[in-house]
């Protein structure tokens, strides 16, 4: 046991009354909500990076944490690890999230690097002997350091596209050593400043041989679970190739991979790419793609990535009415990919900030399933729709030409009044439900 969390017991659900900083008002992980358990339902994670290896920095100023594991030694990982896993007990949170860089010192090889990373994934598999939280995905830092300032998969350099192609092998591997139930690709870099030096349809082809290459690796091995595609937008290149979901499905058909591949979408992103969070979700579902989520937030006037944890029950109740809709997570999961802001500086601080986000998500999610079972909002999707289930108008849509149909407006008078969407009478529903 490390001291790091000295003081800090593990949360309890004590009701929405509970006047106690370190316990759970909504999330109650045994809850039944529509014939399945809470957490079953939510499947938390935390994010490896954010909570114990980002040092607290921004565009703007460098690091405010001082914690005892920072450094870039093998001891040092170790201790990292212990807390990490010490925090997920408090918490009881049942899966967390790694890159490999946030886990291992960088070495002075690849090789080294390989090595380093290898022996703390081995000691991330005997806490998991002794813990209950699992890996819900894996993926590789290809982003950070400055071989990667030109992209990945797509840098015009093939050196490092075959470094980053043996970086996520070994990611890989680890996934499917430790259980994992997916693996995440985050282009973080794959995009372009300039179409001065870039040749995009070459880079596409890059990108869409190196998931190829994934998806082969994937079978080969007999890893059971989902790759992921995060789509990423505008930011940190000007130009990025997934930027939303609608671009990654593009990608993905163009290559042949969409029933290989799904989406981890992240809030922020979406709101990033000029859509709204639930927009992703639903049309991710729509698409067949739907698979993980990322949920955090921004700060809406600052116009950037900041990732902050949920505070916003009513915002995070229309993603979880989507995710339901679609049928619910399977492999996936709700992954606080959310960091304290610099000025959170204690270790209760890291605890709040998970304890408040669970709070959040488990309310909204609930309010979104009472909205489910209750039916009313399904009840008036369908009858918007409902004309298009008549066998005339449905037999128009399967098999009608422009002449049939014509002939058809031309025999019966058709001239078709405009209907109410009625949206004001939804959103007042969806607003006294939530």
């Amino acid at each position: 046991m490390t001291d790091f969390f000295k003081g800090i017991p593990p949360l309890r659900h004590e009701g929405p009354k509970s006047a106690n900083d370190f316990a759970f008002r909504h999330y109650d992980p045994d809850e039944m909500v529509m014939g399945k358990r809470l957490e079953d339902h939510l499947r938390f994670a935390v994010a490896y990076w954010h909570s114990f290896a980002w040092p607290g920095g921004d565009p703007f100023g460098g690091q405010t944490f001082d914690r005892p594991w920072f450094g870039d030694t093998m001891a040092l990982a170790k201790l990292k690890a212990d807390v990490a896993f010490e925090m997920f007990d408090i918490l009881g949170v049942p899966f967390f999230c790694f890159h490999d860089a946030d886990i291992r010192p960088e070495g002075a090889s690849f090789a080294e690097s390989l090595r380093n990373f290898e022996e703390i994934v081995d000691y991330f598999g005997t806490k998991m002997e002794t813990h209950r939280t699992r890996l819900l995905w894996g993926t590789a830092n290809l982003f950070s350091h400055r071989r990667f300032m030109a992209g990945a998969a797509t840098n015009p350099d093939p050196d490092v596209f075959a470094w980053s192609a043996a970086t996520v092998k070994a990611c890989m591997d680890a996934t499917h050593k430790l259980g994992g139930q997916n693996y995440v690709l985050w282009g973080g870099r794959e995009g372009y400043e300039t179409l001065l030096n870039t040749d995009l349809g070459r880079e596409a082809e890059q990108a869409g041989r190196f998931l190829r290459m994934v998806v082969d690796y994937k079978h080969k091995i007999g890893f059971k679970g989902t790759i992921l595609i995060e789509p990423k937008p505008q930011e940190p290149s000007k130009h990025q190739y997934d930027y939303d979901v609608a671009t990654v499905y593009g990608f993905l058909r163009r290559f042949g991979l969409e029933s290989e591949v799904k989406v981890n979408i992240e809030q922020g992103h979406a709101i990033l790419a000029g859509h709204s969070f639930e927009h992703e979700l639903a049309l991710a579902a729509s698409l067949g793609l739907f698979g993980s989520i990322d949920m955090n937030r921004n700060d809406y006037q600052s116009g950037w990535d900041t990732d902050q944890f949920p505070d916003n029950v009513p915002e995070m109740a229309r993603a979880y009415y989507e995710v339901i809709r679609a049928g619910g997570f399977t492999t996936g999961g709700t992954n606080f990919d959310a960091k304290l802001r610099r000025q959170s500086l204690d270790p209760e601080d890291l605890i709040l900030a998970h304890a408040g986000a669970m709070d959040v998500c488990a309310r909204a999610f609930k309010a979104a399933a009472a909205l489910i079972v209750d039916g009313s909002l399904e009840k008036a999707r369908a009858e918007r729709y409902a004309g298009w289930d008549e066998p005339a108008n449905a037999a128009m849509l399967a098999s009608g030409t422009l002449e049939s149909i014509s002939a058809r407006v031309l025999a019966s008078g058709l001239d078709p009044e405009p209907r109410s969407g009625r949206q004001e009478r939804l959103e007042n529903l969806w607003n006294r439900s939530v």
